[in-house]
């Protein structure tokens, strides 16, 4: 039947299903946590009970960007490693493209100027010149000059040596007069072997370092193999060959020890120098096969050198034009 046919003036909650006592009893008995409860408030104020039910699924207060507690590292200026080995490469790449813009602007000024011979270095009223150009640093690659530089050094200290040879056995002589003949080849060794040194080794592998040629490297070897052996003679020091070593200085011992003692001393500096000479002679040798020089290339050189030489030339041309007149004549 309608609504319309019902009382108005009775109890509207009669037939309401929700007034049922059972119904009202269980809605009002809500415990008094769940009440209060708040999911979106602060996790602190969860009540005890529910936290209880939820166990371990509480609300993390903390805030999803963490504060530092720690200050960062200062900040240090110290570069890593890598970094600093790049800067002195680097550094190093510089220098030499420094060192090789200073020889070649030198270089320039020397052809416009005409390359003067400065070595030996002479005063200017000595009535004989310097003989040889003689420049390691607008010479020689900047790789090699420290090689040629200890070898210059060497033959200076190869110089002193015999200079000093002189004097032991000059001692020697005042001591024993029947040493004369030893005093005499000194002083000739020393006029000899000090310029010939610088001519016959020294000059040849300073050109194959400037020029890079494979001839005065093999003159260089040659030479200075037997310049190796003479040093190995002179610091053995036989008797009536004009050198202080160890032989004559033990000998010189029984007369007088002052100048058995400094030819002790020069005996050393023979044997130094042979010693100085055989590693450097392995290390030029080490480098000239880093060079790409070889046999085939150094018969090359001295083929190209020969028939370029203005005396072979002319020496050629007349051989020639002597023996086609020869010729004509023997057909005459």
């Amino acid at each position: 039947m309608s609504d319309f046919d019902s009382n108005p003036f009775a109890d509207p909650d009669v037939n309401n299903p929700f007034q049922d006592p059972s119904v009202t009893q269980a809605r009002h008995t809500v415990p008094p946590a769940l009440e209060e409860y708040n999911p979106f408030r602060d996790g602190k104020s969860v009540p005890a009970g529910v936290a209880a039910r939820t166990g371990t699924s509480t609300f993390n207060t903390q805030p999803a960007i963490m504060n530092a507690t720690e200050e960062p590292p200062a900040y240090s200026q110290e570069q890593p490693q890598g970094a600093s080995e790049l800067l002195k490469r680097q550094e190093e790449l510089e220098r030499k493209a420094a060192e090789l813009d200073r020889r070649e602007k030198e270089m320039q000024s020397l052809s416009a100027s005409g390359r003067r011979n400065n070595w030996p270095p002479l005063p200017e009223k000595f009535p004989v010149g310097p003989c040889f150009y003689h420049d390691i640093t607008v010479d020689i690659p900047v790789e090699f000059q420290k090689t040629v530089k200890i070898m210059y050094y060497l033959w200076m200290f190869h110089a002193s040596t015999l200079f000093a040879n002189v004097i032991g056995c000059l001692a020697w002589f005042c001591v024993d007069s029947s040493r004369g003949g030893d005093f005499g080849l000194s002083i000739l060794w020393f006029l000899m072997f000090t310029p010939c040194s610088f001519v016959c080794w020294y000059r040849p592998i300073y050109g194959a370092f400037r020029s890079d040629s494979s001839f005065r490297f093999f003159i260089f070897f040659f030479v200075y193999v037997c310049q190796v052996g003479v040093y190995a003679l002179q610091s053995i020091g036989l008797s009536g060959w004009g050198t202080s070593g160890w032989i004559s200085a033990l000998t010189c011992l029984n007369q007088s020890i002052v100048v058995g003692i400094l030819m002790i001393l020069i005996a050393l500096l023979f044997t130094s120098l042979a010693v100085m000479s055989l590693v450097m002679f392995k290390k030029v040798h080490a480098m000239y096969r880093t060079t790409g020089a070889s046999f085939e290339k150094a018969q090359q050189e001295f083929a190209t050198g020969v028939m370029s030489n203005k005396n072979v030339q002319t020496a050629a041309s007349k051989a020639a034009s002597q023996a086609a007149q020869e010729a004509f004549r023997e057909q005459v």
